[in-house]
């Protein structure tokens, strides 16, 4: 498989799924876990499940969290390129997780607002057969954009392949910036959600409008499967049946299925099939990461 280097976010999230609404002002019974997290840790950490071998670039701070994440990704077969912030926490996000494994978030970015292009070792990029994959997070929020843009430049003069999940429907202030910002990438990841923010529609078909920026979209959309959108074709795969226990990080699961099925040579529907496969599994159970 060709080398991957993956540069996005990395921290602790606390997941607590209640048993129902949340009373404000009042408690409600929930099973708490604390586990790494983040969207460029849990897309490192379901390339490895997947035999790939991913290198994963973030900050973290200088505390106790920092380390438990380097310690724990390093165990499930991620190489860590973290650089330490002084000064700020490592990221921290609680997840809410509902009796349908619906999830949501309340992040804090922490040392990853931080993400600069220093951060990146150049030595990463090497030879001209690898691939960069880039958490949209990361250009999303006006501190670290900087670094994200010049991630992306830096794979591209290496002459790596690129990767791009917009990750936040929400946080696409305005499309046509979100666009110029990923002008030139090979892949764009996005959910429904997000293709709709980026186009006005969150049918597959409506990612041909976006090929003018990028060579190729993938879209992934829950129970209805995911599909290939480019200038020639539209493919597209069912999802798998499955129990969703916790939806967390099944959208960095598929992007990991995928890219780890295509740097291996799949075809287009044999990619989309092993993003699935990692999505299903990923909500099949607790957590945004698999089970070691």
């Amino acid at each position: 498989m060709r080398p991957i280097v993956v540069v996005g976010d990395a921290g602790l999230d606390v997941v607590a799924r209640h048993s129902g609404p949340i009373a404000h002002g009042g408690d409600v019974r929930a099973k708490v876990t604390i586990e790494p997290g983040g969207a460029g840790a849990n897309t490192a950490v379901w390339l490895a499940a997947c035999g790939a071998s991913p290198v994963l670039v973030a900050r973290v701070g200088a505390d106790s969290a920092g380390r438990q994440v380097h310690a724990e990704l390093t165990h499930a077969g991620v190489q860590c390129a973290f650089a330490v912030d002084q000064d700020l926490a490592t990221c921290c996000v609680v997840v809410l997780v509902d009796e349908n494994g619906q999830r949501s978030m309340l992040p804090d970015r922490g040392a990853n607002a931080r993400f600069s292009p220093a951060d990146l070792d150049p030595g990463l990029l090497t030879g001209t057969d690898g691939h960069l994959h880039l958490s949209g997070y990361v250009l999303l929020d006006a501190t670290s954009r900087p670094a994200g843009l010049a991630v992306l430049e830096a794979a591209r003069a290496a002459g790596w392949t690129t990767s791009v999940d917009p990750q936040a429907a929400v946080l696409i202030h305005s499309a046509e910036a979100f666009l110029e910002d990923v002008r030139g990438v090979d892949f764009l990841l996005p959910n429904a959600d997000e293709l709709l923010a980026l186009t006005g529609s969150s049918e597959p078909a409506a990612a041909k409008s976006l090929l003018s920026h990028v060579g190729a979209v993938v879209v992934t959309s829950g129970p209805d499967g995911a599909a290939w959108v480019d200038a020639d074709e539209l493919v597209s795969v069912p999802a798998e049946v499955t129990e969703c226990v916790d939806s967390t990080g099944a959208g960095d699961a598929f992007d990991a299925g995928f890219l780890a099925a295509w740097l291996s040579g799949a075809s287009e529907r044999d990619a989309l099939l092993g993003g699935v496969r990692a999505g299903s599994r990923a909500v099949s159970v607790v957590g945004a990461q698999p089970p070691r």
